[in-house]
């Protein structure tokens, strides 16, 4: 049986790769290796190591790694913690594959200590842009030390061979994510006002912002602005999530928890909403603000219309349903009206998602069952012309 390892970091890449997880551990010809480090070991955060052991899933590694702190310094500080883990996890698994997905510091740790172990790195989502944080530069940076690359569409395959990379080993499965859409059961919205225990009687919007760490934007202060700007639509109910535990991320916890005590019948916050209640709420929403790549990878396979706020998802492929806006209050508002209007409304039922109609987990467990898992790898020279040179004269 070949031993596939695959790792999460977070709840956000634990909801994708659920399916994954799941067709794998059902293969008889595949060992299914859960490896779990980051958010999911804090409290601070959820502790969502609780919801994989609830979905059935046996952890085989766990490795602390989070510091509690809010700086750059801080988020360096972990990853060498969690380098430190994940040789020994790693080296005790021994795992024929490691399965990456992303572009988080989290991921970066465990890639790197595969890389040197001689582990070789299945990733997935690579080949992406998000200008606005330096994740951008992370999942590049896992797309060289990866020796076989599960992509969301054509555009950021021909990137990713772009970069050096095989074409044999670089498939477009797309987005994982949208395997939850026809694969996935969800709550009816009294289980989910039940499940939250918040009575959700009015439309309601999802909102999570995310600190931009390749960006000049101020996460307070745009999270100030996307609270203003909230105010102004005082029929809509708003569910809101914590943000990851990026620098500069935790000082938009006290923001939001502040906001909803001061609007107790209208604003739920929850650490993390787990993955089934995200995807049902998703499907009941009226609108999803922030800068989530849900909103840009998910959202529009729910029809729900989508306003992404500020430069994180800058550079990523997006639907017409996704309205982009800069982080000021009046921009955010005025984007929100556009979202909720009947025009953009028509436009986002009618849309077209580009990441794929959700089958990549069966497409990346097919690919595990029937093929060699590749340890080497050579870098593949891009057709190019030589450039044509002035004789200087």
């Amino acid at each position: 049986m070949k031993k596939i390892a695959v790792f999460t970091g977070t709840r956000a890449d634990y909801g994708l790769l659920y399916w994954l997880l799941r067709d794998i551990q059902a293969n008889s010809e595949l060992k299914l290796q859960v490896l779990v480090s980051g958010m999911h070991l804090s409290p601070e955060f959820g502790l969502t190591k609780s919801e994989i052991i609830a979905d059935g899933f046996s952890i085989d590694a766990e490795v602390e790694m989070l510091l509690s702190s809010d700086s750059a310094v801080g988020v360096v500080k972990s990853m060498g913690v969690g380098l430190i883990g994940f040789a020994d996890a790693l080296n005790r698994l021994e795992p024929d594959c490691l399965v990456v997905l992303g572009d988080r510091f989290e991921a970066l740790a465990v890639a790197q200590a595969a890389l040197i172990l001689g582990v070789p790195i299945a990733h997935i989502h690579g080949g992406e842009i998000t200008e606005g944080a330096y994740d951008d530069a992370i999942r590049h940076a896992i797309t060289k030390m990866a020796a076989l690359h599960f992509v969301a569409t054509d555009v950021y395959r021909r990137r990713v061979i772009q970069m050096g990379e095989d074409p044999a080993l670089v498939l477009n499965v797309g987005a994982i994510g949208l395997d939850h859409v026809v694969r996935s059961d969800r709550m009816s919205l009294s289980e989910l006002a039940d499940s939250l225990d918040f009575p959700l009687g009015r439309p309601f919007f999802i909102v999570t912002y995310h600190a931009a760490t390749s960006s000049v934007e101020d996460p307070a202060v745009v999270m100030t602005n996307i609270l203003s700007a909230l105010d102004a639509f005082p029929d809509h109910q708003v569910l809101m999530t914590y943000p990851n535990a990026d620098n500069g991320g935790r000082a938009i916890i006290p923001l939001i928890e502040r906001y909803a005590r001061h609007n107790p019948n209208r604003v739920c916050v929850k650490r993390s909403l787990g993955s089934k209640r995200y995807l049902s709420a998703l499907s009941f929403a009226s609108l999803v603000l922030g800068n989530s790549s849900s909103g840009i990878i998910e959202a529009p396979a729910f029809r729900v219309p989508v306003v992404d706020v500020g430069t994180r998802q800058a550079g990523r492929l997006a639907a017409d349903s996704v309205i982009h806006v800069d982080s000021g209050r009046l921009a955010i508002k005025s984007a929100i009206d556009k979202a909720l209007s009947g025009g953009h409304r028509l436009l986002t039922d009618q849309c077209v998602n580009p990441y794929g109609v959700g089958d990549a987990a069966g497409a990346i467990v097919r690919y595990f069952e029937a093929r060699d898992i590749p340890r080497k790898k050579k870098f593949h020279d891009y057709p190019w012309e030589e450039p044509k040179c002035s004789s200087g004269k």
